[in-house]
């Protein structure tokens, strides 16, 4: 098999942006790596609209959200294979894969972008007590099941996780006929971004039941019924439980970047996002390895995925061209005050460009307070905010002359409004 300069492991929408990003950087040689039967990615399924506003200043549906840029793909003549399962990766960029139509083979590229997207946290990562009934889905499964199959998992519903994907599933249940009872969150704020509380949620009616959990599931062959309590430090309360009657229970307790590959190949993984630690041009330890997307962190919105995965591609392409960039320092950015992680981990300023942007997300519900960024002791920029919530993700872009000056370390923090 002819070798590539570029493989990007996964056709989702961090893949194709990546892969058209680097095509314009001047790569020839890109080959997409995509495991299902077609490229789109999770936006294949997410037939609501929403999509696109910050890319293309319009509002699209997720399937037509990802047409934009495989069309772009097709235009530019890059490559990719569907149907094609990447077995490995190795620490010098190997990447071995399988598929009918070529079998085993292996590509030796000169660099490569990670793209492979998250998966759901599943019912055994919840420890919820109670059978192992017929009715219980997580929310992607179930937006698959009624968007792409055309099949209606129950009809009285119960949510767990208000993340967005079961947000926007109550909505989608209750427009398919389905009775959604309520959804429950563990935390005390919700793990979905506000319009979609209002837009999914408040106009159906659907109640949201923040601090609480379910804490049983009734039924052997199919759910019958839960029964959800009020949490109070993580656990639930005796004499505060509720029963709902219902044969559904959809999961939707937060997503997890798909980094098995990453792990094996010996790619540093963030304990807090569970994604690759990551330098300003997004790449990993390993050099000529680079990550985007929700593999790299769990983005709120596709656009910001896109605008990532451009720069990785970006990032990617001058790798190519000029090997591994030039040394200097190398600052880590660390994290205060109610700031869960920060993306990237470390800034190379003598590689940062013109801009650096930071994405980053809180650990709770803060208001009226001001993002600050130091370099030292120095503050090199702040923004106030009236609300900060973990649901969304807050995004600051630094001039790079701005990370010139003194000082070992760059700390993203939050300050007093």
């Amino acid at each position: 098999m002819k070798n590539v300069d570029l493989v990007i492991i996964g056709g989702g929408p961090a893949g194709l942006a990546a892969a058209v990003a680097a095509r314009k950087g001047g790569v020839q040689d890109i080959l997409i790596l995509e495991r299902d039967s077609e490229l789109g990615g999770i936006l294949n399924q997410c037939i609501h609209n929403g999509f696109g506003l910050h890319t293309f200043k319009e509002e699209l549906t997720g399937p037509e959200y990802a047409a934009r840029f495989i069309e772009q793909v097709e235009a530019l003549g890059i490559a990719y294979k569907l149907n094609t399962m990447v077995l490995d990766l190795a620490a010098d960029k190997t990447v071995t894969a399988m598929n009918k139509t070529d079998g085993l083979f292996q590509l030796h590229p000169k660099a490569v972008i990670l793209a492979m997207g998250c998966r759901e946290r599943p019912r055994g990562a919840l420890n919820i007590p109670g059978y192992r009934p017929a009715g219980i889905f997580t929310a992607g499964t179930a937006q698959r099941l009624v968007n792409m199959e055309g099949y209606l998992p129950g009809r009285r519903v119960v949510i767990l996780g208000s993340g967005d994907i079961g947000l926007i599933m109550a909505r989608r249940m209750t427009l398919e006929g389905a009775k959604v009872l309520c959804v429950a969150e563990l935390m005390p704020y919700s793990g979905g971004l506000k319009r979609n509380i209002v837009q999914c949620l408040d106009d159906f009616g659907i109640p949201l039941r923040l601090s609480h959990t379910v804490v049983d599931i009734q039924g052997k062959e199919r759910v019958t019924g839960i029964t959800l309590a009020r949490v109070e430090n993580g656990k639930p309360i005796p004499g505060t439980e509720e029963h709902y009657d219902c044969d559904t229970l959809l999961l939707s307790c937060g997503l997890l970047p798909e980094n098995e590959l990453s792990r094996a190949a010996g790619v540093a993984l963030s304990p807090v996002t569970g994604g690759p630690a990551v330098n300003e041009s997004l790449e990993t330890n390993l050099p000529g390895v680079f990550a985007a997307g929700n593999v790299l962190h769990v983005h709120d919105l596709v656009d910001y995925v896109s605008e990532e995965a451009a720069a990785a591609g970006a990032h990617a392409a001058d790798f190519i061209r000029s090997g591994e960039q030039p040394g200097g320092a190398v600052l880590p950015v660390r994290c205060e005050n109610g700031v869960r992680y920060t993306v990237p981990t470390t800034i190379r300023p003598g590689c940062a460009g013109d801009t650096v942007t930071l994405r980053f997300r809180v650990g709770n519900v803060y208001k009226n307070k001001k993002i600050a960024v130091y370099r030292g002791d120095a503050c090199i920029y702040s923004r106030k905010r009236p609300v900060l919530a973990p649901g969304e993700m807050e995004t600051v872009r630094l001039k790079a002359e701005l990370l010139q000056g003194p000082g070992e370390a760059v700390t993203v923090t939050l300050e007093e409004g």
